[in-house]
């Protein structure tokens, strides 16, 4: 018999994220591969009137159905609590799953009301390093689990810049279905491409460091790669309309930009974009290099599995992961222009590097098998 597992997600609210979709769906589709009959939670939250509910919940079981998870889906409240039924939704609670298996928790400050549903949990951080600092400030709440992974190489570990917040970490890699992945060509007009919020008021403070943590602050010093190589750059952005300063700036510096609703809104318009990229140039969040949490982001993942060799900031040293085989991981201006001209002079091989790598490291269904043997005694 095969096991039954739980799996949070974190996208009834955001019908917009195609990108943020493919995070939770990714490790869904690898857990199916594994043999496991899947559940997938949404937790809604009580500033959601019924309306809207109704919307987001039609639109994630279209959604779900394309990949084989509608009849899947489970939501409840935020104490785990039925939601009354609307006119043209007749959704399960959470009582569906309550012979489960294993829990996986990517919500994180999920009430122990929900937890205690659950004979096994499991907490899975995809956020290493800013996890355990929103822990460690009591910005959130995290609820006693059973086991405690992280996608962050160095947490847990001695010498490591995040703290532990004393629970004992296990790294397990993120992951990619490389059956929904495959290898594809760029278009005739392809660029090295990433997609991205810019700005926010995200801050991160640790004791008495404080900084900005948004993808702009992550960008500035590389704004000028553009002009320091032949090939194409482009990001995908959702800029708001009081950031003109930015768009002008970005596109001055010799940046292609387009609107990432245009290109990411719908999960299969994301991979698509992807796909026809050349491959990925992004610089990463400030903490991230702050932390050295060795962190690699399930959008990379993405571009791999598909081929495209991916130019990212480094963000720590790393037992696996390379610097210039497929993946080229830069510190300064010179090294990302250096690697971007590099991945040009031989990209068949760095494509195929790309691809092994994804294989190699992260097949959701090998991660996720190897999480379960972990997880399930």
């Amino acid at each position: 018999m095969s096991e039954r597992v739980c799996i949070t997600g974190d996208t009834l609210s955001y019908p917009e994220g195609g990108g943020h979709f493919w995070v939770y769906l990714n490790w869904a589709l690898g857990l199916r591969a594994s043999g496991c009959e899947v559940i997938w939670l949404e937790v809604v939250a009580p500033e959601i009137d019924a309306p809207a509910l109704s919307r987001f919940y039609t639109c994630l079981e279209q959604r779900l159905e394309r990949y084989g998870f509608r009849d899947s889906l489970v939501v409840c409240g935020r104490i785990g609590q039925d939601l009354d039924s609307a006119a043209n939704c007749s959704w399960r609670g959470l009582d569906v799953a309550a012979d489960a298996d294993l829990f996986i928790n990517l919500r994180y400050d999920l009430s122990p009301a929900i937890l205690r549903h659950f004979r096994r949990t499991a907490l899975l951080d995809i956020d290493p390093g800013l996890l355990q600092i929103w822990m460690s400030e009591g910005q959130i709440q995290v609820s006693r689990h059973d086991l405690y992974f992280t996608t962050g190489e160095t947490v847990g570990r001695a010498g490591s810049r995040c703290p532990d917040v004393g629970l004992p970490w296990r790294y397990t890699p993120p992951c990619v279905a490389l059956d929904l992945w495959p290898v594809v060509p760029f278009a005739p007009d392809a660029a090295f491409s990433t997609i991205s919020h810019w700005s926010g008021d995200e801050w991160v403070q640790h004791g008495e460091e404080i900084y900005i943590n948004d993808k702009r602050a992550g960008f500035l010093p590389f704004l000028d790669l553009p002009s320091y190589v032949s090939t194409p750059l482009e990001l995908a952005l959702r800029l708001a309309p009081d950031e003109e300063e930015d768009r002008v700036m970005i596109q001055d510096r010799g940046w292609r930009l387009v609107d990432s609703r245009t290109v990411s809104a719908q999960p299969w318009d994301y991979q698509r974009y992807i796909q026809l990229s050349i491959g990925e140039f992004s610089a990463v969040k400030p903490s991230c290099v702050h932390l050295q949490n060795a962190w690699i982001s399930d959008r990379s993942l993405c571009y791999l599995a598909s081929g495209k060799p991916v130019v990212v900031q480094h963000t720590g040293p790393s037992r696996f992961l390379p610097d210039a085989e497929g993946l080229f991981r830069f510190h300064t201006l010179e090294e990302a222009a250096t690697s971007l001209k590099a991945v040009t002079s031989d990209y068949d091989r760095h494509s195929r590097m790309a691809r092994a790598l994804a294989v190699e490291y992260f097949d959701a269904s090998r991660v996720t098998a190897a999480l379960l043997e972990r997880a399930l005694p």
